[in-house]
């Protein structure tokens, strides 16, 4: 015999657990005594079993030992119970209500029985604001293991009103699934999960053809980001005409896009403007101020030579943007590192720039590069 603790227990909530389980998930109550005869130990739960105190909250006397046999029952236990136990993993564990564990049992991953014991289980419910304020527990409990083949649980000895309370409890209760029952319902569960992925994916997919227009776009456009969506609803052929391009016409057409946006705005003259553009067009970085947004936009605003001029917007609901500060994002955008994302952003800001005159640009853009016809 190898006794494994023997001290105080602090309990809540009348209760305390054997586990074994690795998914750290606790069992509903009512799963754990069901179909038994007893209430005192639930053991209805593979791998865990659910004791019941009679005090609510305090502390209570626990003995737990581990035997190679079925030990003689002790006369001076009042209320005990038996059921069979089988570890789920080489780790089982006694564990108070919402505490860590109180001590490791070492039991090898094979069929055990159990047995537990109680004495002075209604003195620690009745008189439990006594029980608190005193030295000693006055309910006390024993808890034996010994290998045993599977066998049904059964109450081998009661005594107290609460173990009769909580064997009728029991008895009422359904039992629990079989095996086969236990597996058919995971398989649901899995197969439930499986179809409700399934039509998430499928809601994701037509919120993500809607939002391209009908049509879902190259695995590629997707991952550049930026504006391309905004060319949804004005001209998707030539979208994709430029998403079908090659990276040095998607580099000329951002470039491009870019000149025109800055003509239709009056820009492309402006002293600290014009080496930017050509720096473009010669495939160079763009010089000061125009590697750092927030100075070219300072930069913007203080220019004082610059004319400010309105567009309509591109859905016809504004007609007051500022048609200059619309074409800006053009030629940032042209310089960017990514050819598609670069003519994409471009040709969007370049027609932002237009407003309603879009489709003008657009038809020039065809006549352009003929690989957008």
């Amino acid at each position: 015999m190898r006794t494994v603790y023997s001290g105080e227990l602090a309990v809540s909530y009348g209760q305390f657990y054997v586990d074994s389980r690795s998914d750290g998930c606790d069992p509903a109550w009512w799963d754990v005594r069901a179909g038994q005869t007893n209430g005192l130990c639930g053991a209805a739960v593979p791998g865990h079993l659910f004791l019941t105190t009679g005090l609510h909250t305090g502390r209570v006397g626990l003995t737990v030992e581990v035997h190679r046999a079925a030990p003689p029952l002790d006369d001076g236990w009042e209320d005990v119970v038996e059921a069979s136990f089988r570890p789920a993993s080489p780790s089982t564990v006694v564990l108070p209500w919402g505490d860590g564990a109180l001590c490791t049992l070492d039991l090898p991953t094979t069929d055990h029985r159990v047995r537990y014991c109680g004495r002075g289980m209604d003195r620690g419910r009745d008189e439990e604001p006594a029980v608190l304020e005193g030295p000693d527990p006055v309910d006390h409990y024993l808890l034996q293991f010994w290998p045993a083949p599977p066998a049904p649980d059964l109450v081998v000895r009661q005594t107290s009103r609460i173990a009769a309370y909580w064997h009728r409890h029991a008895r009422s209760l359904p039992p629990p699934p079989t095996p086969a029952e236990r597996a058919a319902a995971g398989r649901r569960r899995r197969a439930e999960r499986r179809a409700a992925e399934r039509a998430a994916q499928a809601a994701r997919e037509r919120a993500e053809t809607l939002a391209w227009g009908g049509r879902l776009p190259s695995r590629r456009r997707p991952e550049v980001g930026g504006n391309a969506r905004g060319l949804v609803p004005l001209d998707r052929d030539l979208l994709d005409a430029v998403d079908a391009a090659d990276p040095a016409a998607q580099r000329n057409i951002a470039r491009w896009a870019a000149r025109r946006a800055f003509d239709a705005a009056g820009l492309t003259d402006v002293d600290w403007i014009a080496p930017a553009l050509a720096a473009l067009d010669r495939g160079e970085s763009l010089p000061a101020p125009f590697g750092d947004p927030r100075r070219t936009w300072d930069r913007f605003f203080a220019d004082d030579r610059i004319t400010h001029t309105v567009v309509g917007s591109l859905d016809g609901h504004h007609d007051n943007l500022l048609q200059q500060a619309m074409a800006m994002p053009a030629l940032l955008a042209a310089a960017g590192p990514d050819p598609l994302r670069a003519a994409l952003d471009a040709l969007f800001a370049a027609a932002v720039t237009h407003g309603t005159d879009y489709p003008a640009l657009f038809a020039r853009a065809r006549r352009e590069f003929p690989v957008l016809r």
